[in-house]
């Protein structure tokens, strides 16, 4: 059988291959983190929130155009038991010219969004970008192809790369005084460097597309993907929209930059596991017990490592600002912080996708995108009048006490994992980091704090003292600490 599409080999050995797959995409997403947090501290300097504002203008509207680019085929690739050279052949041309349809959609729609905004200059913005949409569209069933055989190295050495020449690029726009072109210039250099990544390191080469190949099933599933996708990218970018409409580019830039501080810890964990875990997971469908206690041990360590980090941001988002970001970006704190209550639970509700996909129930993740996003979407309503830091208010207290909350429920009601697994999984790292978060507040409020390095240093130290002492208290807590580590005992050369 052609190595492109044979998988029985993979399940062989899984708890391994997921631990280390999950350790190598970890560490990659940790290294492509540090190049984004590195190049945003640089540029951060060289560029006002402005300049990030007018960039964040045009990919609010472009990002949901470019949704159907891939029309949830991708994840088809890799959910599906089996599947043959032309089948993935016809999805490549049919990715092909999504990304091409994409390309010629947002270049139309250029002097619309400008016209939008109020903003001239964003015409060209979306015109110049919209050509990464037919590079991007080329890569995407490489991509799919690579993550179906599980070969996150791989794929962890192409998006390094892409990102590293990408930062680069901007940086060095940057210094020249090319202001926000820098931005552009950096998108354009990441979509090029992907593709021909995954080209080089994917040697699989699509043949003509052919019709009655049995592609039904396929396209019904990335179907109701795309829609639970096109509705999620909505009340997720609704923020930027209305930002952006009613307060101008300088709060959108606050609250964009913010924001995407707060995501790139979230990414650099849920990001790289779910690459490993909707592949292991997909091929173990037919095993319901072996199938909800692989996907509750790792929802389990995502909450150990994930909320006590959300915990620290969060007590410590006005140092963390002043640090990275610098002097010009203090009110951004604020809005960090309130992000931040929605992180607690964000890292959690993120798994739930894996389990709507791997079961083939995408039907049921559009339908609880058009619950769940409208709620999202009149929070964000609700917090406009007052701004920025009103919208991060209302939607991070709405998304961990009302839309998460549902969410669990939901997703609960039917496969393997039910709704008291998913809180049972996650109690222990809950309940430590709450605890964490108490304790730093407390010590802020009593003790006069020199620096802001100082105070991160604290911060930090009576986090991660306090997570451990409240784990090791509690049985169900030890038993966590006690699997993590012998999962990476899995990580030791053999």
């Amino acid at each position: 059988m052609n190595p492109h599409f044979e998988t029985d080999r993979l399940k062989a050995g899984l708890r391994e291959r997921a631990v280390r797959g999950g350790a190598v995409t970890i560490l990659s997403q940790l290294a492509r983190s540090g190049l984004q947090m590195a190049s945003m501290i640089v540029l951060a300097r060289f560029l006002l929130p402005q300049d990030f504002g007018l960039i964040t203008m045009v990919t609010a509207i472009t990002g949901f155009v470019a949704i159907f680019m891939d029309l949830g085929l991708s994840m088809a690739t890799v959910q599906r038991p089996e599947i043959s050279h032309v089948q993935l052949s016809t999805l490549f041309w049919v990715n092909a010219a999504l990304g091409a349809g994409v390309m010629l959609v947002t270049a139309a729609a250029a002097p619309a969004i400008a016209w939008f905004y109020g903003e001239p200059r964003l015409a060209l913005i979306a015109l110049t970008l919209s050509g990464a949409f037919l590079v991007s569209g080329l890569a995407v069933q490489h991509q799919a192809l690579l993550r179906r055989h599980t070969r996150f190295g791989v794929l962890a050495g192409i998006e390094i790369a892409a990102v590293a020449a990408g930062a680069t690029i901007a940086v060095g726009s940057a210094w020249s005084g090319a202001g926000y072109w820098a931005l552009v210039f950096m998108q354009l250099a990441i979509a090029a460097a992907t593709t021909a990544g995954a080209w080089l390191m994917c040697r699989w080469c699509p043949g003509l597309p052919a019709a009655g190949v049995g592609l039904r099933s396929m396209l019904a599933f990335g179907g109701n993907l795309t829609g639970f996708n096109l509705v999620n990218y909505l009340a997720r970018h609704l923020d930027d929209i209305l930002i952006g409409r009613v307060w101008g580019a300088q709060s959108l830039g606050l609250y964009d930059v913010a924001y995407r501080m707060l995501l790139l810890p979230i990414q650099q964990i849920n990001a790289p596991v779910a690459a490993v875990a909707i592949p292991i997971l997909s091929r173990i469908t037919d095993a319901p017990a072996r199938y909800r206690h692989a996907y509750l041990r790792i929802l389990e360590k995502i909450a150990i490592l994930a909320m006590p980090g959300v915990a620290f941001m969060v007590a410590s988002s006005d140092w963390l600002v002043a640090i990275v970001l610098g002097p010009r970006w203090t009110e951004a704190g604020t809005i960090f912080a309130f992000l931040g209550i929605a992180a607690f639970t964000q890292f959690i509700s993120n798994t739930t996708g894996w389990l709507f996909i791997t079961q083939a129930r995408t039907r049921d993740m559009f339908r609880w995108a058009l619950i769940g996003e409208t709620i999202a979407g009149l929070a964000i309503l609700i917090g406009l009048p007052w701004g920025a830091v009103g919208v991060a208010a209302v939607y991070g207290l709405t998304e961990t006490l009302i839309r998460a909350p549902l969410l669990y429920w939901y997703v609960g009601r039917k496969g393997p994992v039910r709704t008291l697994d998913i809180y049972r999984a996650v109690a222990p790292a809950a309940v430590a980091s709450l605890c964490a978060l108490l304790v730093v507040f407390g010590i802020r409020s009593w003790v006069e704090i020199p620096s802001p390095h100082v105070g991160l240093a604290v911060s930090f130290s009576l986090t991660a003292g306090v997570v451990l002492a409240v784990l090791s208290a509690l049985p169900s807590g030890r038993l966590a600490l006690r699997d993590f580590k012998d999962s990476l005992e899995l990580l030791k050369p053999r």
